[in-house]
């Protein structure tokens, strides 16, 4: 299942959390797709990931906002 959450103005930590939601929903094979613009998210969802082990691409887009990718593999640690 394809997640997707639209975070364009919203501040952090209102992109966080829900993103966090989102990733306790996800299921092995599933895929996480979230947009955001807030500094602060950008730079802490990232860490947050990495933190917790899920694979993700992150993508600037030419407006300035961010695109992050994240997959739930089998490997992955659940929160």
């Amino acid at each position: 299942m394809i997640y997707k959450y639209d975070g364009r103005g919203e501040k952090c930590p209102v992109p966080l959390v829900k993103m966090r939601l989102l990733l306790k929903k996800m299921q092995d094979g599933d895929q996480c797709i979230i947009t955001i613009d807030d500094i602060g998210s950008i730079n802490d969802i990232p860490k947050l990931l990495d933190k917790q082990g899920y694979s993700y691409q992150k993508q600037t887009n030419v407006s300035g906002f961010v695109e992050i990718s994240i997959n739930r593999q089998s490997h992955t640690r659940k929160n």
